[in-house]
């Protein structure tokens, strides 16, 4: 076989497998979208955590998150903020300042929607399936999505989903300032029931709270 043969051999080769981790990564998170799309409302306690390397900074807290994917609903509880959204307005209700800022629900493709965590991948990624892992006797299937428009402020987002269940345990968002964000999964109550309440910010229960209208 020529230099030549064998160079085109092994590009082919290599064309061959990325399409081959393109397509299982297709799969996987098809399987993950039809687990996702049967639940009407989801609870989940999960771990936050910020990490920059080179700045030296590492910060990590626990949260909660509801939602209802459907109707795009969320709200966020953090250890200092929570963040309310009944589907058209947006309560970030910051503690330490006892303030509560109300904006729009941003609907843009750059936004990260908490009410569309476990979906991100569906539209604007291109995404490629990176092998197992085996953590405390449980697999993982890993995907790494790339956005397609290269003027979001993250360049990639690494996942790990669970690969009994079909839910994502682990995301990763990589920004272009070297901060990497991780959202570990804790708890996950799937079809939970949440009243409506849930996602409306009443002020009677916030005293002292100023309320800043950015809308």
């Amino acid at each position: 076989m020529n230099k030549i043969t064998i160079g085109a051999f092994l590009i082919l080769s290599t064309a061959v497998n990325a399409f081959a981790q393109v397509d299982q990564a297709k799969a996987i998170l098809a399987e993950v979208s039809k687990r996702y799309k049967t639940y009407d409302a989801i609870k989940t306690e999960f771990t936050y955590t910020i990490d920059n390397p080179q700045a030296k900074i590492k910060e990590k807290q626990a949260g909660t998150l509801y939602l209802k994917a459907k109707t795009n609903k969320y709200r966020v509880v953090l250890n200092n903020q929570e963040i309310i959204s009944d589907g058209k307005s947006q309560w970030t209700y910051l503690k330490d300042d006892k303030e509560v800022q109300v904006s729009d629900v941003d609907q843009t493709n750059d936004a990260l929607n908490p009410a569309k965590i476990f979906l991100i991948y569906e539209k604007g990624y291109k995404y490629l399936y990176t092998g197992d892992s085996k953590i405390n006797n449980r697999v993982y299937h890993n995907i790494d999505l790339t956005p397609i428009e290269a003027g979001k402020s993250f360049f990639k987002v690494r996942l790990q989903i669970d690969k009994v269940n079909k839910r994502i345990s682990n995301a990763v968002i990589f920004d272009k300032n070297g901060n990497h964000y991780t959202y570990e999964i804790k708890t996950f109550t799937p079809s939970a029931s949440l009243p409506e309440t849930t996602f409306a910010f009443d002020s009677k229960k916030y005293p002292g709270v100023e309320v800043v209208d950015l809308r």
